[in-house]
C-alpha cells in the first residue's frame, strides 16, 4: 500500500491551484484538489474576468456617442443590465466547465468540500473524510477586507457587485485602489453618480505619480466625484433602503449602494495552518521561501494567499515553479523583476518597472521622456482625453527601466513592451525601432 492517498493535495482551485495540479499531474503525481466554493478561483468567477466584460459593456457608453461623429446614425439607446450580467455569469460558468474538464482530463480528482489542514500531511474534508498527501499546497488565494464600523454590513464587495439583481442610481465606491478605481469607471459608464470615497490623500499608491494623477484628472473631468482623507464613520440605512453614508470631514452622502473596495487579505482563517506549525506574516499570509515551501517542509503555497505580488499570471507562474521543482526534476523559481500590471480603469493604466521616484531612489541620475498627446480617434469625436506615455531610464546606461501608460488600450500596447524592459533593452534600441503609424504604440519609439 502506498504511504500517503495522494502525492499531492492542493486546497483552493484557483489560477495557482489549477496550475500546480494539471501540471504535477502530467509529471506523474498523484494529485487531488479541493475547492469549497467554484473551480476557477477569484479570477475566473468573481474578479478579472466577468469585471474585464463589465468593462467592455461599459465602453460601448461613450463608442455609441462617438459613433455619430464618425457617421453613424445611432439612434438613443437603452442600457439593460440584466443582459449583460446574465451573459457575464454564463460566460463565467462556461469556463468553470472547461476548468474542471482540464484538471479531469490530466486526471486530477476534483473534491468539492472545504479542507483543512490537521498536520504536515493530513487534511480533513467537511464531510468528515481524513486524507493523507505527501506534499500538501494551499492556494486559497485572498478575500475583499470589509473595515469596521456600524453599519459597514450594509455594503457589498467585489465577490457580490456582479450578481446585482439592479444598478444603482448614486454609488459610494470605498478605496483608492486599482478594484474601487475599475469600478468606479464601470458604473460611471452604466449611468450611476459614482462617488470615490478614500481614507487617504491619494489613489493607486505604488503607480507613477504622473500617471495616476492624469487617471484622477479625466475621471474628475468625465463626472467621477471624489473625497479624500474621510475614514467612515457609520452607514444609516432608511426605511426605503437607501443608505446615509457618514465620513469624517466631508458632509454626508445620500447613496443606494456602498462597495468596498479596500484591498485584499490572505484567505487563511480556519485553514489549521498555525496548528500545523506553519508561520504566517503579519497579515495572515503564509510564509514561503524562493520554492514556496513555508516552515513545514511538507507544505507550499502559492497565489495571493502568500501576499507577494497579487496578480493571477503570477499564482499561474508560482504555481508551474512549484510542480516543475517539487514533481518534475525541474527546479524553477520566479522571477519578481519588471512584472507587468494594468488597471482596467477608463482610461486605462499600464505599468512594468520602476516609477519616476523609484527609479530616482535607487539609481540616483534617471532620464525621463514623455509623450503627452490627443489620441487620433478622440480628435475626431471631440473630446479632450489626452493619454501619457513615459518612459524611465538610468541615465548611467541608458536602459529603459520603467514604462507606464494611461490612455486607450494601453495594457495591451505594453504587454509587448513590457518583454523590451524585462530585456533590458536600451532607449537607443527603441529609437532605432521604426514606428507603426498610425497608432497609439508608435509613441513609445519616438519619445522625446
Amino acid at each position: 500500500m502506498a504511504e500517503y492517498d495522494y502525492d499531492l493535495f492542493v486546497i483552493g482551485a484557483g489560477s495557482g491551484g489549477v496550475r500546480a495540479s494539471r501540471v504535477a499531474a502530467a509529471h506523474g503525481a498523484k494529485v487531488a484538489v479541493a475547492e469549497e466554493f467554484r473551480v476557477g478561483g477569484t479570477c475566473v468567477i468573481r474578479g478579472c474576468v466577468p469585471k474585464k466584460l463589465l468593462i467592455y459593456g461599459a465602453h460601448f457608453a461613450e463608442d455609441l456617442a462617438d459613433a455619430r461623429r464618425f457617421g453613424w446614425d445611432v439612434p438613443d439607446c437603452k442600457f439593460d443590465w440584466p443582459v449583460l450580467r446574465d451573459n457575464v455569469l454564463a460566460e463565467v460558468d462556461r469556463l468553470e466547465e472547461l476548468y474542471g474538464q482540464t484538471l479531469g482530463n490530466h486526471h486530477v480528482e476534483v473534491i468539492r468540500e472545504r479542507a483543512v489542514i490537521t498536520g504536515p500531511n493530513g487534511i480533513k474534508l467537511a464531510s468528515g473524510r481524513d486524507i493523507t498527501a505527501k506534499t500538501i499546497l494551499i492556494a486559497t488565494g485572498g478575500y475583499p477586507i470589509v473595515p469596521t464600523f456600524p453599519g459597514s454590513a450594509h455594503g457589498i464587495t467585489s465577490n457580490e457587485v456582479f450578481n446585482l439583481e439592479k444598478l444603482p442610481k448614486r454609488i459610494v465606491i470605498a478605496g483608492g485602489g486599482y478594484i474601487a478605481n475599475e469600478f468606479a469607471g464601470i458604473f460611471h459608464q452604466f449611468g450611476a453618480r459614482v462617488i470615490l470615497v478614500n481614507r487617504s490623500d491619494q489613489i493607486l499608491r505604488g503607480y507613477d505619480e504622473q500617471i495616476r494623477d492624469r487617471l484622477l484628472q479625466i475621471s474628475v473631468m468625465k463626472g467621477i466625484e471624489f473625497r479624500f482623507n474621510a475614514p467612515f464613520e457609520k452607514i444609516v440605512k432608511r426605511k426605503d433602503g437607501t443608505l446615509d453614508v457618514h465620513m469624517a470631514g466631508c458632509e454626508n452622502i445620500h447613496a443606494d449602494m456602498v462597495l468596498f473596495a479596500t484591498g485584499r487579505a490572505p484567505n487563511t482563517k480556519g485553514l489549521g495552518l498555525e496548528e500545523a506549525g506553519v508561520v504566517l506574516t503579519d497579515k495572515g499570509a503564509v510564509k514561503v521561501d524562493e520554492d514556496n515551501r513555508s516552515s513545514v517542509g511538507s507544505i507550499y503555497a502559492v497565489g495571493d494567499v502568500t501576499d507577494r505580488i497579487q496578480l493571477t499570471p503570477v499564482a499561474i507562474r508560482e504555481g508551474q515553479a512549484f510542480a516543475d521543482t517539487v514533481f518534475g526534476n525541474k527546479p524553477t523559481r520566479v522571477d519578481y523583476v519588471n512584472v507587468p500590471s494594468a488597471v482596467f480603469s477608463h482610461p486605462p493604466i499600464a505599468a512594468v518597472g520602476m516609477t519616476e521616484g523609484q527609479a530616482k531612489n535607487q539609481l540616483g541620475a534617471v532620464k525621463v521622456y514623455t509623450s503627452d498627446f490627443r489620441p487620433m480617434k478622440n480628435v475626431l469625436a471631440g473630446r479632450n482625453e489626452r493619454s501619457l506615455y513615459k518612459m524611465i531610464c538610468d541615465a548611467s546606461n541608458d536602459v529603459v527601466v520603467g514604462l507606464h501608460m494611461i490612455g486607450p488600450e494601453s495594457a495591451e500596447i505594453l504587454q509587448a513592451a513590457a518583454v523590451a524592459v524585462k530585456a533590458g533593452l536600451t532607449k537607443a534600441q527603441f529609437d532605432d525601432t521604426i514606428a507603426l503609424h498610425p497608432t497609439m504604440a508608435e509613441e513609445l519609439v519616438l519619445l522625446k
